[in-house]
């Protein structure tokens, strides 16, 4: 019972922007438990920094930044309801995107897709699945 009032609590001091991205980053991640959220104001609006385990951070970022891009729209729309500026900063540690590129570096390369030349799904493809 009171891990229960304890939640209820710290859900209480959220805001609805925090707690909107947390709830959807924790969907997509691996390491649910390492995802943070830290919000701060100032005269620009609201700024939430989110803290993900550094194994995790291609969910969130994604491909070209898609999913970072999309998490930052949303964040928007979820703001103007309130009446709120807010943007989102990914917080990376120290040295980790060097370690990331050096890891990509000197990992075997993958092979190249075989979907139609434009990357996309072509009809013969799904042959197979019957669609």
């Amino acid at each position: 019972m009171q891990k229960r009032m304890d939640t209820s609590v710290a859900m209480a001091e959220q805001f609805v922007e925090q707690q909107f991205l947390e709830y959807v980053v924790k969907s997509i991640v691996n390491h649910s438990d390492d995802v943070k959220v830290e919000r701060t104001v100032d005269e620009r609006g609201v700024l939430l920094t989110l803290h993900v385990n550094p194994e995790d951070m291609g969910y969130v970022i994604g491909r070209e930044g898609q999913t970072a891009r999309a998490l930052r729209i949303m964040l928007k729309i979820v703001g103007a309801k309130g009446n709120a500026r807010v943007n989102m900063k990914i917080y990376e540690p120290e040295g980790a995107r060097r370690e990331h590129m050096e890891k990509k570096a000197s990992a075997p390369p993958r092979p190249a897709a075989e979907h139609g030349e434009s990357g996309l799904v072509k009809d013969s493809d799904l042959s197979d699945l019957g669609i």
